[in-house]
């Protein structure tokens, strides 16, 4: 741990109005890492994340025979930051980065990673530890669990899907409607998710890619549906909505789009406004949700194969800029230079790429 020229001048800047208790540690970078640690950096001021997180390495601290994985060494991590005596510096996650690389071969090169990938592997992984964890601890015999799908306990005669505290503040429902035109029975299908991916275009808006998201699609000619009242194909119109919004929730923008006529990706700049503050709208069955932004991971760079990752992150109503080791204090306003490009060929490759908002109305998952 190094306490740099960057870290004393965050202290300075900040002065009396250091948060109490709080740390700002830039991570280091080995080599191709950037990935990583900008969505850690996101993940650690996710504050109910983060207190589940150390509430977790606390109970699970001494355990001789259990061996390490992803969640306890990012427990460990957390706790290692949010210990320090000192208020800012640099720490190293070599001990999390070296176990993704041991779990995961995708990251075990040095080549440029994309930070949604690493992002959806580590919630899924947390969620699968849990998973084990709780099922161990229910004792299951083991000609009952034998009939029990993966990530179910049983409750009496019926089956139970599990709920970890990964799910609570990240996990929630979307709804697929589809309704018959010609005797109009309404078919719907509910699917979980831990984030949302939206297909974006120039000049646009969250508000304008979640109203698309949920838009009304019509089935017809090969794309007829089958409708089980109707016994037969008909046509019908299909949309997606929101059923039960997540606490936490992640939007993910796709600018990496594949191009055939190049035969690769190609990454989209396009300028896609983000709000500081969001309301669901048109895309959920109750509508009064509202968010606030906390954090925002963010490509640099033309391409998807090349570039960098950085983060910006609002605590105690400060905004932060990470970038590796580096921590500087930002404006508020500088959060819209990330917004993208308005024109396609531009000097700007900082584009939003993750974008991180907390429900307004729970700040306790």
């Amino acid at each position: 741990m190094v306490m740099g020229a960057a870290g004393s001048k965050l202290e300075k800047a900040l002065g009396d109005q250091f948060p109490e208790g709080e740390r700002y540690f830039g991570l280091e970078n080995f080599g191709n890492t950037c990935y990583c640690n900008s969505v850690l950096q996101a993940l650690y001021f996710c504050v109910p994340f983060r207190e589940r997180l150390l509430e977790y390495y606390s109970s699970n601290k001494n355990p001789t025979d259990a061996e390490d994985n992803i969640l306890t060494c990012l427990a460990d991590l957390f706790t290692q930051i949010s210990s320090q005596k000192k208020k800012t510096g640099i720490i190293s996650p070599k001990r999390f980065v070296q176990r993704v690389k041991k779990q995961n071969e995708l990251f075990r090169g040095y080549m440029h990673q994309d930070a949604h990938e690493f992002l959806n592997f580590l919630l899924n992984e947390l969620v699968d530890i849990l998973e084990k964890e709780e099922s161990n601890a229910t004792k299951i015999p083991p000609e009952a669990s034998s009939s029990l799908q993966s990530g179910e306990i049983l409750s009496g005669d019926k089956k139970e899907p599990l709920v970890t505290w990964v799910h609570k503040n990240f996990q929630g429902t979307l709804t697929n409607e589809t309704r018959c035109l010609r005797c109009e029975t309404v078919t719907a299908r509910d699917e979980t998710f831990l984030d949302l991916s939206l297909d974006i275009e120039q000049n646009s808006s969250i508000t304008s890619c979640l109203k698309n998201f949920s838009s009304t699609e019509t089935l017809n000619a090969e794309d007829k549906f089958f409708c089980d009242k109707c016994s037969s194909l008909q046509e019908a119109q299909k949309r997606m909505k929101i059923k039960k919004p997540p606490h936490i929730l992640v939007i993910h923008l796709k600018r990496f789009k594949y191009i055939e006529q190049l035969s690769r990706y190609k990454k989209l700049s396009y300028r896609v406004v983000y709000p500081l503050e969001l309301k669901l709208t048109n895309t959920v069955v109750d509508p009064d949700t509202e968010y606030s932004l906390f954090a925002v991971v963010v490509h640099v760079g033309l391409g998807p194969n090349h570039g960098h990752y950085v983060s910006l992150v609002k605590s105690h109503n400060h905004w932060l800029f990470f970038d590796d080791e580096n921590v500087e204090m930002i404006d508020e306003s500088a959060v819209q230079t990330f917004f993208g490009s308005a024109q396609e060929y531009s000097s700007n490759t900082d584009h939003g790429y993750i974008l991180f908002y907390q429900s307004l109305e729970d700040k306790s998952c």
